[in-house]
């Protein structure tokens, strides 16, 4: 098993791909599990809070769909992902908003000796948010903070801001140069640090701080803590919020009916069952991979990626697909690529070929077409 932790360990539930990008399906409390078995093996993660700005950006913004795409977990931080997610018939448990899983793994952390280390934001308010924290959290170990002067990604200098953060050591880093300047700066630093979980904030710092106030509850849990917001900075968020939900429900729908509709989350036994052969590390799959077949025998398939080399997936068969399926194949992808292997997909179907165009993931995978397959290609497919 590898040392990297899987949302598997954890839940058995599909994950879902909305506008190519996959999301783990977890509740609060599950994400915190995984989160401290990441800290525990002492191996580097990092996760993403997303939200419906993040698929919006991420829809042109290249590097930033490959972050998350390779994110040791992805957390849906919006009300309207959820929304989406029962429209395309996988429901995810619930919203996972950094604003509130971070103070749970600060509580978390204050229990366990984890050691807090805050990257970016204002110097005065990374104080205020510490001096609270402490307050709240006796003995909680804060092992730094440290805001660096402004300057673009590319002007930093990421060799003394890592040398700082591996000095101090800490378990859990959290970093607040708002998306997606913090995400491109986890990933491009986080297998450097040492640190066993790194997780971009946002603005919930300035919430600890106290600079910031929080939607009420009841906006919360029924969708409009954006209101709230916007409310709270209509000048810098309306434009933000007019072109995000803009974007993102004619993407949704185009989605939804490229990919028709829901296939609900129910087991049926007259699926065929999936075909797997691991002495040759091959997998078959069936001819519907949505969300009920994905629940019924993903721990399978699972099971049968090889633990070194490649595995191949031969989707030829495959004539329906949805956004779960489409979820399973990035799972697969980063379960494989965590146990130091590799998916291939060989002969995806037309069904298959047409969902990973629609989400822009042609690219993300090693495939063998249908008419480039030979024996020689099976062995050693790029």
């Amino acid at each position: 098993m590898s040392d990297l932790v899987s949302s598997q360990s954890v839940t058995a539930a599909p994950s879902i791909a909305i506008l190519g990008v996959p999301f783990d399906n977890v509740s609060t409390a599950q994400a915190v599990e995984l989160i401290e078995r990441m800290v525990a093996s002492r191996r580097p993660h990092y996760l993403a809070t997303a939200n419906v700005d993040f698929l919006v950006q991420s829809a042109t913004d290249e590097e930033l769909r490959h972050i998350l795409l390779h994110a040791h977990l992805v957390l849906c931080d919006g009300t309207p992902l959820v929304w989406a997610s029962r429209w395309l018939g996988n429901p995810l448990a619930e919203r996972v908003a950094g604003s509130d899983l971070i103070p749970l793994l600060i509580q978390v952390a204050a229990t366990k000796g984890y050691r807090l280390f805050f990257l970016g934001g204002r110097e005065d308010i990374n104080e205020k948010a510490v001096q609270n924290i402490r307050v709240k959290h006796p003995g909680v170990q804060i092992a730094g903070f440290y805001s660096p002067p402004f300057a673009p990604l590319a002007q930093m200098d990421h060799a003394a801001i890592r040398a700082r953060i591996r000095e101090a050591k800490p378990d859990l880093l959290l970093v607040s140069f708002g998306c997606p300047k913090q995400e491109k700066w986890i990933a491009l630093n986080y297998e450097k640090l040492g640190v066993p979980v790194s997780v971009g904030v946002g603005a919930t710092i300035d919430f600890l701080a106290g600079a910031v106030s929080r939607a009420p509850r009841w906006m919360q849990r029924s969708g409009l803590e954006w209101l709230f917001r916007l409310l709270q900075e209509p000048r810098r968020l309306f434009k933000r919020y007019v072109k995000d939900f803009w974007v993102f429900g004619r993407a949704l729908l185009w989605q939804w009916w490229k990919l028709k509709g829901r296939s609900p989350l129910v087991r049926s036994s007259s699926r065929p069952p999936p075909i797997t052969c691991p002495v040759e590390h091959q997998i078959s799959f069936p001819e519907r991979l949505d969300a009920a077949t994905v629940q019924e025998h993903q721990a399978t398939w699972e099971s049968a990626l090889a633990a070194s080399g490649e595995t191949r997936l031969d989707l030829s068969a495959v004539t329906f697909i949805d956004s779960t399926g489409v979820g399973l194949l990035i799972r697969l992808a980063r379960k494989s690529r965590e146990r130091g292997s590799r998916i291939v997909l060989v002969r995806p179907s037309k069904a298959v070929d047409k969902a990973l165009r629609l989400m822009r993931l042609s690219d993300f995978f090693s495939v063998v077409p249908v008419d480039a397959v030979t024996p020689l290609d099976l062995k050693s497919a790029a």
